[in-house]
């Protein structure tokens, strides 16, 4: 059983008939950075796109962040820069609201000539860990939670950053948490976006003012296909964005846009199901089943590997400190915040994992992968986890995270469970491009170094 589902060419048939104003189709795929690249099609190349699919040429999945080419990856020139044929997902086409001329969207997923899932596409990486756990009966469900900063479009244009000016008048200053008010003042702006959703389809659901001026959260509802979670998670940013654009506004998913204020998370809610879809983590017990239990002991025991997939840039590791709700070593707990693995409270047959690991700046794909992968590798070798904390886990678990970037990809390099779990291409393809990215960034004279060192060195 295959966890990627091609859409029918009756899809796209569909789709036209009912929307007969749309001019042009948006096409994408998501490179191991995060970044969607595609084209653009006119109404009379929509149904060729379903039936065969469209050619993107298979460079465009080594790029670097800013989009250069990662020549190493072998992507490039050793190939020829061949084409891959790409193939649009199942259920992701859907009309873009924010869009001044009429305009829909479609995630694409690429092949190779073979008909084998193309190894540098980050959503066969999940796809192949979501097999695994079908091959052991498991079916996994999962939600995504991802926080932003919606940021002064003015300010962000100029190179600065600044909480925004709300329509009436009032800019956010404070640390507000859970403040209605700021939903008040920016409800023009959030009422676009439900409606967005609806339109599209995306399951958006709890809206959350969160720790910091102008950061919100919106909960995306569970799905019981772990790749549909993904494309959710990645179809509402690009909402996000365009509505916020609209309004004058700038958002962003950077993990770590302001020194002095909260950093923004992906939280993964994860659970398994039967083939019948019943809750295999469900249970009375307060530490879990032993199912549940394993899953976490794999987690933990792969969380310090997998860290240059939950935080793939520089700015990521600046979430990671003490008190900060970003976790410092791996841990769990039941309904508490300041462990990385949090058991949710609730009914039993709601029973599911928080991972909180990820930074918003993470792809969702690649770190869904690594999370399912852990959970996996528990499960298979029936491990069992520490000790769950009671109370304050900023006092008691010892850091071991990597605290900064490249230590986090020599550690992802070294794993076996990562390459065995994802594919050895893919994490060969995906780090090679994250260090390249990394020795991009550290070779750059900043105005910091200047400052610090010009005079004093």
């Amino acid at each position: 059983m295959s966890s990627v589902k091609i859409a029918d060419v009756s899809e796209a048939e569909a789709f036209l008939a009912a929307h007969p104003d749309v001019q042009q189709f948006e096409c994408f795929l998501t490179d191991c950075s995060g970044v969607q690249r595609g084209k653009v099609l006119r109404p009379v190349e929509l149904v060729g796109a379903y039936k065969v699919g469209r050619p993107l040429p298979c460079s465009v999945l080594s790029l670097d962040i800013k989009g250069a080419d990662v020549e190493e990856t072998g992507l490039l020139w050793t190939e020829g820069d061949g084409d891959r044929m790409c193939r649009p997902v199942a259920g992701t086409l859907a009309r873009t609201p924010w869009k001044t001329t009429p305009t829909a969207q479609f995630i694409l997923t690429s092949f190779e000539a073979d008909g084998s899932g193309s190894a540098s596409d980050p959503r066969h990486a999940l796809a192949r860990v979501a097999d695994q756990a079908l091959a052991l009966g498991l079916h996994p469900v999962a939600a995504v939670e991802l926080e932003f900063y919606l940021l002064d479009g003015q300010a962000a244009a100029a190179g600065r950053i600044a909480p925004p000016t709300a329509p009436n008048g009032f800019a956010q200053s404070d640390l507000q948490a859970y403040l209605v008010q700021d939903l008040d003042d920016f409800s023009a702006f959030l009422d676009d976006v439900f409606k967005a959703a609806a339109v599209m389809g995306l399951p958006a659901r709890t809206l959350i003012s969160e720790y910091s001026p102008g950061q919100l959260e919106i909960v995306l509802e569970h799905r019981d296909d772990v790749l549909r979670a993904a494309d959710d998670a990645i179809l509402w940013k690009r909402l996000v964005k365009g509505v916020a654009a609209r309004h004058g506004y700038v958002a962003t998913f950077m993990a770590k846009p302001y020194a002095e204020l909260a950093g923004s998370g992906t939280h993964f809610h994860v659970s398994l199901n039967d083939a019948a879809g019943n809750n295999l983590f469900a249970g009375s017990e307060p530490e879990g089943n032993a199912l549940l239990r394993q899953a976490i002991a794999g987690l933990e025991t792969t969380m310090n590997e997998a860290m240059a997939l939950f935080a793939p840039n520089a700015n990521s590791y600046r979430r990671f400190k003490a008190n900060s709700y970003a976790p410092l070593g791996p841990a769990w707990a039941v309904d508490n915040r300041s462990v990385p693995i949090r058991v949710t409270g609730g009914p039993a047959k709601t029973r599911h994992l928080e991972q909180r690991v990820s930074g918003a700046d993470a792809n969702p794909y690649v770190a869904l992968a690594a999370v399912l992968a852990g959970m996996i590798e528990g499960i298979d070798k029936r491990l069992e986890p520490s000790q769950p904390i009671i109370g304050n886990g900023y006092e008691q678990i010892a850091p071991s995270l990597p605290r900064f970037w490249p230590e986090a990809l020599r550690r992802a390099r070294a794993s076996e469970v990562l390459r065995r779990r994802l594919g050895e291409r893919f994490m060969d393809i995906y780090l090679t491009i994250k260090e390249a990215e990394c020795d991009r960034f550290f070779a750059e004279v900043t105005d910091r170094d200047i400052h610090w060192y010009l005079r004093l060195a």
